[in-house]
C-alpha cells in the first residue's frame, strides 16, 4: 500500500438516521467493478452516503474515498510487511466501523483482503453482500463453509456459480459481468487507436497489473515480443498498462533487460483502445481476458510459475480442468492457455506463430469468442447488484422498474 495512504482522508459524517454503504477492493479490476454499481446506487439515491476503501474509479463514481488500497494486492503468500500493512488497514477499518453505523458492506472480489473485513462488518452489526463471488468452485472448495458464516448474499457474475453456491447453502443471486453495462463507444476507440503503431500485424499485450505480476510476467512478454519480431519483422506491438505506477514499473524492468523494443509502445489507461487496435493479443490470465474476448480478439494466455513443485501441490486443490475465464464459461479450450507456463518463451511464440499463420484458426476463435459472450452482454449487472443492495439496505427500490 502507499505510504500516503497509512492514515484514512478525511470524509465528512454520513447524514443520521439513513443506512451507510461501505465498499472495500483491493485491485484495479475491484475497483472498476465497485465503481459502476457505485454510480447506479447513486442515481437511484444521490444523498445515499457511500464510503469506500479502493481507489479512483470507485471516487468518481460518488463514494467517499476513506482510503486507496487498490495498489496493495499481493499474489501468492505475501511477505511480512505487507501482512503487517494489512493489519493496520484492518485496525483502521474496525476504528471506522465503529464509528459509522454501516448498514451493508461490499468486499469486491480479493477474499483474501476482504474476509477479515467481512468478519469485523458482521461483528459490528452490517450486512455482508458480496460483489463477485470468490472462485471457491475453482479452487480449495473447504472454504464454502468459512464463506457461509461470513456472508448474506454472493452477487456472482457466471450464471453457473449460483447453483454451486446454493448446494452448500450460501444465499446467491446471479447479475451478470458488471464489465459489459458500459457500451463500447466503437468510434471513439478507433479514433484513439488510430494513434497506435500501425502495421500488418498487431500484438497487444497485457501481462498484468500489479507490481508482482509484472516483475513475473513482463521479462517473459518481452523475450516472446522479441523472439516473434525475429520471425516477423513487420509485427509491431503495444503493451497496456492499467495505471502510471504500472507504466513506470514496465519502464524499470525494460531499462534493466536492455531497453524498450523500438517497435514497441505502452499506452496507459486504454485497454479497450488496444484491444480495439490489434490483431491479436497476449494476456495474462485473469479478468483481462475477458475485455479481450468481449472484442472477439483471438488470444493466447498465460500465467508464468517459477516452480513446478508448487504447481504440483496447488493442483490438488484445484478443481477446474480449464484456468483461463473463456475455457471455463464455455467448459471446453477454445483459446490457447499456457497456465501455469514454465520456462522461457517458445511454447509461447509457437501458439502465437500458429494464430499468425492460420487465418482460419483467428477465425474460428473469433467466433467461438462471439458465441461465449452473447448472452452475457445484457448491460444489467449493476441494475441487479444495486437492487440487492437496496433490499439489504433497507432502502424504498428506485430502480427503472419501480414506482
Amino acid at each position: 500500500m502507499p505510504e500516503d495512504s497509512e492514515q484514512p482522508l478525511s470524509a465528512p459524517e454520513p447524514p443520521r438516521g439513513g443506512p451507510v454503504l461501505l465498499f472495500t477492493a483491493f485491485e484495479p479490476s475491484g475497483d472498476e467493478h465497485a465503481s459502476i454499481v457505485i454510480a447506479e446506487l447513486k442515481r437511484r439515491h444521490p444523498n445515499l452516503p457511500v464510503y469506500a476503501w479502493g481507489g479512483p474509479k470507485m471516487s468518481a463514481a460518488g463514494a467517499i474515498l476513506v482510503e486507496r488500497t487498490i495498489d496493495s494486492a499481493v499474489i501468492g503468500v505475501p511477505g511480512l510487511k505487507k501482512i503487517r500493512e494489512h493489519l493496520k488497514v484492518m485496525a483502521r477499518i474496525d476504528r471506522w466501523m465503529k464509528k459509522h453505523q454501516v448498514a451493508v458492506h461490499i468486499p469486491v472480489d480479493s477474499p483474501g483482503a476482504n474476509d477479515p473485513i467481512c468478519d469485523i462488518a458482521r461483528r459490528r452489526g452490517a450486512r455482508v453482500v458480496h460483489l463477485v463471488a470468490p472462485q471457491v468452485w475453482a479452487w480449495g472448495r473447504w472454504r464454502a463453509r468459512k464463506l457461509r458464516h461470513r456472508t448474506d448474499l454472493l452477487l456472482c457474475l457466471f450464471d453457473f456459480e449460483v447453483q454451486f453456491f446454493e448446494r452448500r447453502g450460501i444465499p446467491a443471486r446471479y447479475i451478470g459481468h458488471p464489465f459489459f453495462d458500459i457500451p463500447l463507444d466503437l468510434p471513439a476507440l478507433d479514433a484513439q487507436a488510430s494513434q497506435f503503431p500501425q502495421g500488418p500485424i498487431r500484438l497487444a499485450m497485457f501481462p498484468g497489473s500489479r507490481p508482482e505480476e509484472l516483475a513475473k510476467h513482463f521479462p517473459l512478454t518481452l523475450e516472446t515480443y522479441q523472439a516473434l519480431k525475429a520471425r516477423y519483422a513487420d509485427l509491431v506491438g503495444v503493451v497496456a498498462a492499467a495505471h502510471p505506477e504500472a507504466e513506470r514499473a514496465l519502464r524499470d524492468i525494460a531499462a534493466k533487460l536492455g531497453g524498450w523494443p523500438d517497435s514497441v509502445r505502452i499506452i496507459t489507461g486504454q485497454t479497450n483502445a488496444v484491444v480495439r487496435w490489434c490483431d491479436l493479443a497476449l494476456v495474462k490470465s485473469g479478468t483481462i481476458t475477458l475485455q479481450v474476448a468481449r472484442q472477439a480478439k483471438p488470444m493466447v494466455v498465460f500465467y508464468r510459475k517459477a516452480n513446478p513443485i508448487l504447481f504440483l501441490l496447488a493442483k490438488t486443490i484445484l478443481a477446474t480442468k480449464h484456468f483461463s475465464l473463456p475455457n471455463i464459461l464455455a467448459r471446453r479450450r477454445i483459446i490457447p492457455e499456457l497456465v501455469p507456463h514454465f520456462g522461457g518463451p517458445d511454447r509461447i511464440v509457437r501458439e502465437l506463430d500458429r494464430l499468425i499463420a492460420s487465418p482460419e484458426a483467428m477465425e474460428q476463435q473469433r467466433n467461438d469468442l462471439r458465441q461465449l459472450l452473447a448472452p452475457m452482454l445484457t448491460g444489467k449487472a449493476a441494475v441487479r447488484a444495486a437492487d440487492a443492495i437496496e433490499e439489504f439496505a433497507g432502502l424504498a427500490p428506485r430502480g427503472a422498474g419501480a414506482t
